[in-house]
């Protein structure tokens, strides 16, 4: 225990809570969004009331990542909501409000935020050990469950005064709302729910929340009206030709080339400090001008296998891609056999019978980040075998490359089909 404010602060609440264990137990059963991809993903938000204090209590709030492809990477998760009363926060642990605002009616002990509105975010992995609490400071980054199941949630804790100190007095907070940091997520309203229990390292003793709500966020693409931050180039042994991202995929450049660098001893200059970073790209000079450009190549054809090769280039100077991840659609994906420097799951949107999307990932701590740097430094690859099916396989009218890609849940410009490459006349793989 440790005081703040002259109130009881938990600092740790049991960082031996099977966090997979949790992951799994409070499933999601709702989703006000829809990706074909992904019908069930979303981010559950637990408000389990730990402690009763004076005037309020104290709170542990975790959010869970239930999304098997669209992970939280930098600049990390802002996480709001409204009080329903006059509540405020009289100390965090974990994370941080943005704003302190109007604290002008206390003359003592001053809340750490008065806000009717307060936005949070996580702390930094340095952040003293006595400000942490499980779960915490990873700049706001949260892993999908299929890559990191340990850092697939994020938790912070709470004093809330002015609250009322018991559950038929707790007023719910409303308008929930969910950024990282741009929109998309729509959050829907908190409802009450069975308390959380939660259990000691050793398993012999159990706690119980006094009570415990949900808040469902969903993500649409759509509500994010983001640009496309990746392409698709493509290539094969059998062709000279390499088909190029579209021109200006994700933008074109300003005619004096304002809107991108050339890598130069300068470049540092161009790039924000840490601590004044925007998160908005600031991109090597192409012709597709995308963040990332992801490039399918048909490497090899044998009588029963063949191999691609994949390579992901990252020309945006100011993102390092912690945890990347593909989704590729290919009706091959049932036959995949072997591969090299890739993680690989096969999601199954449409039901089990049907096989033709994969989510592939770096290998830690190999190439699971995608560095910045550009062309020359900025890239990973990885290869896949593919079993042949005769019944399916032909090597006509680009049918070795992929139909779809995805970035990080983004869906990536691909080139138009009639470039793809031709396979020379008079021969068939």
């Amino acid at each position: 225990m440790a005081t703040a404010g002259g109130r009881r602060v938990i600092t740790c609440y049991g960082a031996a809570v099977l966090l997979a264990a949790a992951l799994l137990l409070s499933a999601p059963d709702a989703t006000e969004a829809y990706d074909s991809l992904d019908p069930n993903g979303n981010i559950t938000i637990k408000w389990d009331v730990m402690q009763w204090t004076p005037d309020g209590y104290v709170a542990v709030v975790t959010m869970y990542n239930y999304q098997q492809f669209r992970h939280i990477g930098a600049p990390g998760w802002q996480l709001g909501w409204t009080w329903a009363k006059e509540e405020v926060i009289w100390s965090m642990a974990g994370a941080q409000a943005t704003e302190q605002g109007d604290c002008s009616r206390f003359k003592g002990n001053i809340p750490h935020s008065c806000k009717k509105d307060p936005v949070v975010v996580d702390l930094l992995p340095d952040t003293p050990y006595n400000m942490q609490i499980a779960n915490c400071c990873k700049a706001g980054v949260i892993s999908t469950f299929t890559q990191d199941p340990a850092n697939a949630a994020a938790s912070f804790q709470l004093s809330v005064g002015l609250a009322g100190t018991t559950t038929k007095a707790v007023k719910l907070p409303r308008n929930f709302t969910l950024r990282t940091p741009g929109p998309g997520y729509t959050c829907g309203r908190a409802i009450v729910g069975k308390p959380s229990v939660f259990f000691t390292a050793d398993g012999r003793r159990a706690t119980r929340a006094f009570m415990t709500w949900k808040v469902t966020c969903t993500y649409s693409q759509f509500l994010a009206q983001k640009p496309p931050s990746c392409c698709v180039s493509l290539s094969s042994f059998y062709n000279d030709t390499t088909v190029s991202c579209p021109t200006c995929s994700c933008g074109c450049q300003n005619p004096n080339g304002t809107n991108c660098v050339k890598g130069s001893p300068h470049l540092g200059s161009a790039i924000d400090d840490p601590g004044k970073w925007t998160g908005q790209p600031l991109v090597e000079c192409t012709s597709h001008m995308c963040p990332v450009g992801i490039n399918w190549h048909v490497k090899q054809n044998h009588k029963d296998y063949w191999r691609v090769k994949i390579t992901i280039t990252n020309f945006n100077f100011r993102m390092n891609y912690t945890e990347w991840n593909l989704v590729v659609q290919h009706p091959n994906f049932d036959n995949i056999t072997q591969l090299f420097g890739l993680n690989y799951k096969p999601l199954t949107p449409y039901g089990g019978d049907i096989n033709d999307t994969a989510m592939f990932w770096g290998v830690k701590p190999y190439n699971d980040v995608l560095m910045q740097g550009g062309n020359k430094l900025g890239s990973v690859q990885g290869e896949l075998l593919l079993r042949k099916d005769s019944q399916t396989f032909i090597s006509e009218k680009g049918w070795a490359f992929p139909r779809r890609v995805y970035l990080n849940g983004d869906n990536c410009v691909m080139p138009s089909p009639e470039d793809y490459p031709s396979l020379p006349r008079m021969q068939a793989l």
